[in-house]
């Protein structure tokens, strides 16, 4: 699609890549609901998801503006992104509040691909937007380290990830005097932890995410496990979430151009009492509407990159990205699927498939609403209304 289109060599790369995975493999893993290891394995290989880990630790050391263009390529490409993304930002917990020796012993393995670091456990059964109502509890034993207790959902990529980051609760909310205290951040060895005071268990999902629910029944793990200081793990997380929020609106883009590529090319084509049906402008005008909005969210993107990158507050340009590239991906898809008709529906147009992915980022991995509670209240100065 035509647009503004920074780092061209990086695109061409990754693009190259995905190349070698076409719609039909897209087609078939998720028709078979499997991970999709082999995309996974060679994007890995390729160095792309240690974008954002510093060189001295093995990585490319790139900028948030360059990781968030190989995910939307991923996506413009038909791919998903979302089977492997976490590998690229989930670290940053790590990178930015681990200790020395924790950054030397996982961020080189984690570049290398020897180790995957792609698993959050956060959301649970009975708190999901509101994160400092998590139950799952982390107490010290004698001796030294934490058992841990409780549950957690929507975990995605457990079952391909060597390592999962946690939060739990330290201190019981009724022990704190700020409901955001008393939470803690845990690196939990899946290899070690699967069996041994770890349940999983799949979600069967309406899209291929690899997603899972968690139930931690005395798992103990070591007190070298903690990453930063106990107490300070919502602050933590709150560090990573800019970062997220802009790489997912690169998703949305990439997939706001695939499908506007797909609505466009099938209008040109297909023929309806002697014409295209692209010469109509019922037609035409959702198509170019969409484009509009896919290109502002973009723009929103690359601004809250910039500021990242440059260490200055983009708070609101983060969440306005992810926000303006959520609509503008689920306004393409809706409009992609009407221009097919029918077809859209037919597996083998890919419509539905992408439609289904796109969707989710109207929930996940924040909701839209909360992206306009935080705009209202700490934007526009207006009431909390929660």
């Amino acid at each position: 699609m035509p647009g503004e289109q920074r780092f061209p060599e990086l695109r061409a790369g990754v693009h190259e890549l995905c190349a070698r995975y076409p719609d039909r493999y897209w087609r078939e893993v998720d028709a078979a609901g499997r991970y999709p290891e082999e995309f996974v394995a060679a994007l890995t290989a390729a160095g792309w998801l240690a974008a954002l880990i510093p060189e001295e630790f093995g990585g490319s050391g790139l900028g948030i503006s360059e990781a968030s263009v190989i995910l939307e390529e991923i996506n413009r490409s038909g791919g998903n992104a979302a089977a492997c993304h976490a590998q690229m930002y989930t670290m940053g917990t790590l990178l930015r509040h681990g200790s020395a020796e924790q950054k030397d012993r996982y961020l080189p393995a984690i570049a290398a691909g020897e180790l995957r670091l792609q698993a959050f456990g956060v959301t649970e059964p009975d708190a999901g937007s509101d994160t400092t109502r998590i139950r799952t509890s982390a107490v010290a034993i004698p001796g030294g380290g934490y058992r841990i207790t409780g549950r957690k959902v929507w975990t995605s990529r457990v079952q391909h990830s060597d390592l999962m980051l946690l939060l739990a609760r330290t201190t019981s909310l009724a022990e704190v005097g700020k409901k955001t205290d008393g939470l803690s951040v845990f690196l939990v060895d899946l290899r070690e932890a699967v069996g041994n005071g770890l349940t999983v268990t799949p979600i069967d999902a309406m899209i291929n995410h690899e997603t899972n629910e968690l139930t931690f029944d005395g798992l103990e793990i070591p007190a070298e496990n903690l990453v930063g200081e106990a107490g300070r793990g919502f602050r933590y997380i709150l560090d990573g979430m800019n970062a997220e929020r802009i790489l997912i609106a690169a998703e949305c883009i990439g997939d706001g151009d695939w499908f506007l590529e797909r609505a466009a090319n099938y209008a040109r084509e297909r023929r309806v009492f002697d014409r295209p049906i692209g010469q109509n402008q019922g037609v035409q005008f959702p198509i170019a509407r969409a484009y509009a909005n896919v290109r502002a969210a973009d723009g929103m993107r690359y601004r809250a990159a910039e500021r990242f990158d440059a260490g200055e507050p983009c708070g609101e340009e983060s969440n306005l990205a992810k926000l303006l590239a959520a609509d503008a991906s689920w306004e393409a898809a809706n409009v992609a699927l009407q221009t097919h008709g029918g077809y859209g529906f037919a597996r083998e147009y890919d419509i539905e498939r992408k439609f289904r992915e796109t969707r989710l980022f109207q929930v996940a991995p924040i909701s839209t609403n909360l992206i306009l509670a935080y705009v209202a209240e700490h934007v526009l100065g207006l009431p909390r209304s929660y």
